[in-house]
């Protein structure tokens, strides 16, 4: 009878173990990727009271009209920049090319960026931070803009997936400090894909 008692208590205690930890959400890689950052206590940017009650970001449905292929120009002779930000922390930028893509009927031409201290950690050599803005901020999605990752590419033509875009930090919790878009990048149209804004 004993064992039998032991049996069943280990067995609530590993079913009560299961039921607790919940699937991460996401329809994509890159969904589920971002919704487990958010879960994790130690890479979280939400707020103790705000990560306690997450499920997962709010996501446009995925929509291919909004991977794009972009023509890639790199920039000659740019010279390193600060790149304001929501506080009075100065990032160094400079500005590594632009990229041209046609998207519902328009061509937009943007800016991407390559952070002059993130070049020099490993695995970040050939990274490019492409901010942007569109018809969307302040209503469906954040008011200061969202961004994309991106690499360089080998040639003069780079895949943009907008599906990918997501929230500065700041957005989330206004002690974090987080590059302001710069005005050139702003795509006149509603970019409805992506991370949608936060509400707790």
């Amino acid at each position: 009878m004993k064992t039998l008692y032991s049996f069943l208590l280990g067995f609530l205690f590993l079913w009560s173990c299961a039921t607790d930890k919940q699937p991460i959400q996401g329809e994509t890689e890159f969904q589920r990727n971002l919704n487990a950052e958010f879960k994790d206590a130690s890479k979280s940017p939400l707020k103790k009271k705000d990560r306690r009650a997450f499920n997962a970001l709010d996501f446009f449905k995925v929509d291919s009209l909004y991977v794009v292929q972009a023509t890639f120009t790199k920039s000659d002779d740019e010279k390193p920049f600060q790149m304001k930000t929501t506080t009075d922390r100065l990032l160094t930028y400079i500005k590594y090319g632009e990229i041209s893509f046609d998207l519902k009927d328009e061509t937009h031409t943007l800016s991407v960026y390559q952070d002059q201290d993130l070049m020099n950690e490993d695995g970040f050599e050939d990274y490019l931070f492409l901010p942007f803005l569109d018809d969307t901020n302040g209503d469906e999605t954040y008011g200061g803009g969202r961004y994309i990752d991106l690499r360089i590419p080998d040639g003069d033509v780079i895949t943009i997936d907008f599906n990918t875009a997501y929230n500065p930090y700041c957005a989330y919790n206004e002690a974090y400090s987080c590059p302001i878009v710069p005005r050139e990048n702003y795509v006149d149209v509603e970019v409805k894909a992506g991370v949608k804004s936060f509400e707790p």
